[in-house]
């Protein structure tokens, strides 16, 4: 028991699961960002372009609710597109930053690349000892 403790201490503490776990959390507070512009911003534009209608109550009622006396006896049965459609846009939305993000970390990442190799390149090589270079040759040469 004691072995299987260890092992999931080494594992819970390496970096990566460390760092999904970060990203779970961003991603979650993420997630909020997107609703709320989706929510709050695009849909109702979208409602106004569609005839002031919200999008989420859009479905296809395919029995109507019975109501008896004020009471709603049988509840509706209906395909609630409208929330589909708002997920879908929730989706695109969040796939599209991240697209973006990756975008612009990744030419971030390449320019600090190549600043490396350039400075790589323009480092002049160190002379060499005359006296290390005749070694060099003479331990060659007895290598023969």
């Amino acid at each position: 028991m004691k072995k299987f403790i260890t092992e999931f201490k080494e594992f819970i503490a390496k970096g990566n699961v460390l760092d999904m776990a970060v990203g779970v959390i961003i991603g979650g507070a993420f997630n909020k960002i997107v609703t709320s512009l989706v929510n709050d911003v695009i849909m109702p534009l979208i409602s106004i372009i569609v005839g002031g209608a919200n999008v989420t109550d859009w479905k296809w009622v395919i029995k109507e609710a019975v109501i008896e006396n004020g009471v709603e006896v049988a509840a509706e049965t209906a395909f609630a597109y409208g929330n589909f459609i708002q997920a879908i846009i929730d989706f695109l939305i969040i796939a599209l930053t991240i697209f973006v993000a990756l975008k612009v970390i990744l030419g971030f990442q390449n320019a600090f690349k190549k600043k490396e190799e350039e400075i790589i390149e323009e480092t002049p090589a160190e002379p060499e000892d005359t006296e290390l270079s005749l070694l060099k040759e003479i331990r060659d040469s007895l290598k023969k």
